[in-house]
């Protein structure tokens, strides 16, 4: 009587549970590669405020260095980061 239930049971398992387990997993891996739009937007925040930050930071160097004529910035001239802006935006 008890073979009766076990059969179906590990049938049912067999050719039906564990390909859905597989496939439920394989598109699950294939969504987590790309990136969803939140991702994308949280990117494009990132970026500008790190863009904003590095020219403060530009700003701040060029005053320290205005009144300490020992100072060197670490960031480079207006054109040199003109120039990798463009360069980053094309990419």
């Amino acid at each position: 009587m008890e073979e009766i239930i076990i059969v179906p049971i590990v049938i049912g398992t067999l050719f039906l549970g564990l390909p859905w387990l597989i496939l439920h997993y394989i598109t699950k891996w294939k969504q987590a590669k790309t990136l969803t739009g939140e991702d994308e937007q949280l990117l494009d925040e990132l970026y500008d405020t790190a863009r904003r930050l590095e020219g403060r930071l530009h700003t701040v160097e060029r005053i320290i260095s205005a009144d300490h004529p020992d100072f060197r910035p670490a960031v480079r001239s207006d054109e040199e980061l003109a120039q990798l802006e463009n360069t980053s935006r094309r990419n």
